[in-house]
């Protein structure tokens, strides 16, 4: 194509024995080039070594995931994503990736060993699908009030809002459907619930408003808006509310919820020592890590705690198996704080954890654990 077009001056390519790809390109273009000698454009996962040792970095198209990992690793001087259709644009205004975490509603029926039960498990999905019809009405409307802060952030400027993919008179009218329909699906279960539905919407309207802005403050309502789903499905099933369980989702979320404002933070330039947007400043970033670590480890500790309970010799046949998902959790954990320190991560550790590997490693290694010990 080179010798068809005359337009090059020079090509590099496999030459059916070395594969030019990934790090073995990255290897050619120093040793011809030298580090940072060139600038590369490029379209794929398997680029980012070659970005990294770039002087410049140009992405074509790649998913937004490979976006945060190339900017986080090079220097990113243009980007062309692909263009997204309205309706394509109106999906991820209500971020269906999310929905993974209405899933906790279910976690009740499932330590209580009651999933099978049909009626149960159609009580359980209901709950689930008005939470998500909540969370999505939340979403609309926080992006709709941060749209001009997100247009000058550098990654929340590509959300549909803040980019005009979907316009500004769309949002409001999208937001109401969604809450009112989430609120008549949680009265269609019961009143109870329908009134923890409300006070999960004040509280997640509340930290839009003026939470989110408080130290502190901000991440332990983003732990308890988890917990408060937990609660949720509790109340939806009649599932017996469990201390242990309780105990334990307070820990691990206000874990999540400090990885969370970590990896925010450390993506927002610092002016005069204060984080703009936030009641941080730029240094006390080296303290969340530890409370954030602390709080997960807690969590394994009251997991541990948790198997010697009574309440466990009743469901489990060999309950002290389930001490071996204790040093899972604790390495689970532990990566996601260094992943989140070496800047991999994106600014919500749930979605991180939807495309990594060793997410999926420990699930299915805890699962397995979790079988044997019943």
């Amino acid at each position: 194509m080179a010798a068809h077009l005359d337009l090059f001056d020079e090509v590099l390519a496999s030459d059916g024995t070395r594969n030019l790809r990934g790090a073995e390109k990255a290897a050619a273009l120093v040793a011809r080039f030298g580090e940072r000698g060139f600038d590369y454009a490029g379209d794929s996962p398997v680029d980012l070594p070659v970005w990294r040792q770039a002087r410049h970095a140009v992405l074509v198209g790649v998913p937004v995931a490979v976006a945060d990992r190339a900017r986080a690793g090079s220097t990113v001087v243009a980007e062309f994503p692909h263009a997204d259709g309205r309706w394509a644009a109106v999906a991820r205004l209500l971020r269906p990736h999310q929905f993974v975490k209405n899933l906790i509603v279910l976690v009740p029926l499932i330590t209580s060993h009651q999933i099978t039960q049909p009626a149960m498990l159609q009580r359980g999905l209901l709950a689930f699908l008005a939470f998500c019809f909540c969370a999505s009405g939340v979403y609309v409307c926080n992006d709709l009030i941060d749209v001009d802060s997100d247009r000058r952030h550098a990654t929340k400027r590509r959300r549909p809002l803040a980019s005009g993919d979907v316009p500004l008179t769309w949002a409001a009218p999208l937001g109401g459907i969604l809450l009112t329909g989430g609120v008549a699906l949680s009265w269609l279960l019961s009143p109870m619930f329908a009134g923890v539905a409300l006070l999960y919407l004040v509280a997640a309207t509340a930290y839009s408003w003026r939470l989110k802005r408080m130290v502190l403050v901000d991440v332990f309502v983003l732990a308890g808006l988890y917990t408060l789903r937990l609660v949720a499905g509790h109340v939806a099933t009649g599932v017996e509310f469990s201390s242990w369980l309780l105990a334990f989702s307070m820990f691990i979320f206000l874990s999540l919820a400090l990885v969370k404002r970590f990896q925010e933070l450390r993506l927002r330039p610092a002016t005069a020592g204060r984080v703009s947007g936030r009641g941080y400043l730029a240094a006390d970033l080296n303290l969340l890590t530890p409370l954030g670590a602390a709080s997960g480890y807690i969590s394994v500790l009251v997991l541990a705690l948790y198997v010697n309970s009574d309440k466990v010799r009743l469901l489990y046949s060999h309950p002290t198996l389930l001490l071996l998902i204790c040093p899972l959790m604790l390495y689970w954990i532990s990566r996601v704080w260094l992943v989140a320190h070496r800047g991999e991560m994106r600014d919500d550790p749930v979605a991180f954890a939807l495309r990594d590997r060793a997410s999926y490693v420990v699930g299915l290694l805890a699962l397995l654990v979790v079988w044997l010990a019943t």
